[in-house]
């Protein structure tokens, strides 16, 4: 039972310590589709406006600003992952967490040319490979950033005060960190490309066997499945530009995949036309079922996320997930939310990726319609609304009653399992009067004293709503001392720890402990 709690308890820390990462993405997320949206040739073309000289260059220019945060997702999650997961000097550990992904990379990108088997960067995305900070190398995506942060983390913790002897003096203790991190790097970059090998020709086959037969339902589960490895742009190019997406005949030209052939009905050929009947078979593999998420199974998680939410958490929640709601419906980013429940309750997700699945096969047999590649509320109005003989009417019946099913399966598992998604704190309702007047300094210095000072405390650490605090010695809290300092409630969720709730702005009596300890 011990082990199992100790378990549970490391996941749900390492769960948290994607929220540092996620919060970044989100708000960005939402600039960089609004601002992506706006630049779209087929944009331009119904508001003329956004064609202007100045208007579109501000607007590329917001959008190649806002895009280097998301072509770097894997290094965001190594800093965030190491940050929250080591004890020791947290500094230390971001600082070795980004030499290892350098490393990572670099390995891998070594491993590429050594083997022969660097692709050309136009088609580099179909084989699984990626330019990251200036390097070609395999799209491991998130996964590479969080394996990253693991080790740099256990680096830290295990060698902080490694002695070695006199003449290698100068590389003991913290300095020894990032070269641990880097040599262990290294192993990992010159396996993993193997390992990745494998599961890109699986991905391969896997493709000429089921997508000719069930099709929609493996295209678009699979898509969510493989996001957080990063190997989803590799499943998706499959059907897009290869065979297994099907061989159309076009005013007499062969098109390999969906892709070309959609454009040629799209952009040259148009609605007049016999091949105007081809949409709904073309976008089977498309849009629609990105908008079956962005627009309709989005909201469903966030609001089952919200009402699950204890209610002195809701007011920050509620901003967080309606920002992470509009990234998707405007910018086609779904990382930012996804994320929130992946990595803690895979299961979920699983179900999750069978649900879009399964809207997916529902769409193909109303006979829906709507390109085009992107799944915004933009391209829903344009290629939904404006375009002829869409059947848009069943991707919004549809959408709709599987955000409601989505609604009341993941409030259902939330609550059943007890899934630290945001905001799902304890509370005790004491008096709370220093929190609510923002009296941080006094709340601090209540907390150390009330904790038995200083030398007691081994390790502050804070999630969404609460510090969590190592100690050396229990017995000598002094809880009656605690329940003035402002907090909601406190517990000792195991030995020697202590969880002490603040809420939203637990960050700023972080912010005060640290000082009072220093």
């Amino acid at each position: 039972m011990a082990k199992n709690k100790r378990y549970g308890e490391s996941i749900q820390k390492f769960g948290r310590t994607l929220l540092l990462p996620i919060g970044v993405l989100a708000p960005v997320g939402m600039i960089l589709g609004i601002s992506g949206a706006f630049v779209q040739p087929y944009m331009i073309e119904r508001f003329s406006f956004l064609g202007n000289e100045n208007i579109n260059a501000i607007l590329i220019s917001i959008r190649t600003i806002a895009s280097v945060i998301f072509d770097n997702i894997p290094l965001l999650f190594a800093m965030g992952v190491a940050y929250g997961m080591s004890k020791k000097d947290k500094g230390i550990s971001v600082f070795a967490a980004v030499t290892g992904y350098l490393t990572l990379i670099i390995t891998m990108n070594v491993w590429l040319t050594l083997t022969g088997k660097m692709a050309d960067p136009e088609i580099m995305t179909q084989v699984g490979q990626i330019n990251v900070l200036g390097i070609q190398t395999m799209n491991i995506s998130a996964a590479g950033g969080i394996i990253t942060g693991l080790i740099a983390a256990w680096a830290t913790d295990k060698f902080y005060n490694l002695e070695l002897p006199t003449a290698f003096a100068f590389f003991s203790g913290k300095k020894s960190v990032p070269i641990i991190t880097i040599g262990v790097m290294i192993v990992i970059g010159i396996l993993l490309p193997f390992i990745w090998e494998i599961f890109v020709g699986a991905l391969m086959k896997l493709s000429v066997v089921f997508l000719s037969t069930m099709g929609p339902f493996f295209t678009a589960a699979g898509e969510r499945l493989f996001i957080p490895f990063g190997l989803h742009h590799v499943w998706n190019a499959l059907f897009r530009f290869t065979e297994a997406g099907g061989t159309y005949i076009i005013d007499g030209q062969t098109f390999v995949g969906v892709v070309p052939a959609m454009n040629e009905v799209l952009f040259n050929q148009g609605p007049n036309t016999e091949y105007w009947s081809l949409m709904p078979e073309l976008t089977r593999f498309m849009a629609q079922q990105q908008m079956l998420v962005t627009l309709f199974l989005f909201p469903g998680i966030a609001l089952a996320m919200y009402r699950t939410t204890r209610e002195e958490n809701k007011v920050e929640v509620r901003s967080m997930l309606i920002t992470m709601v509009l990234t998707a419906m405007l910018g086609n980013v779904t990382e930012p939310l996804e994320f929130t429940f992946v990595f803690i309750a895979p299961l979920l997700f699983v179900a999750y990726a069978g649900i879009v699945g399964i809207g997916a096969v529902l769409l193909s047999l109303a006979n829906v319609g709507i390109g085009y590649i992107r799944g915004t509320i933009f391209d829903f109005a344009i290629f939904g609304l404006l375009y002829e003989r869409t059947n848009w009417l069943f991707l919004v019946l549809i959408g709709t009653a599987l955000g409601t099913l989505t609604y009341f399966i993941f409030k259902w598992a939330i609550l059943k399992f007890d899934i630290k998604t945001p905001g799902r704190e304890e509370s005790q309702n004491l008096d709370n009067t220093l929190i609510r007047e923002k009296r941080y300094d006094e709340i601090a210095t209540i907390v150390v004293e009330a904790l038995g000072g200083r030398d007691n405390i081994a390790n502050v650490e804070n999630c969404i709503t609460r510090l969590r605090i190592d100690l050396k010695d229990v017995s000598v809290v002094d809880k009656g001392l605690l329940e003035k300092s402002g907090s909601t409630g406190f517990f000792f969720p195991s030995e020697k720890h202590i969880h002490i709730v603040y809420g939203p702005q637990v960050e700023f009596v972080r912010n005060a402990v640290d000082q009072a300890m220093i």
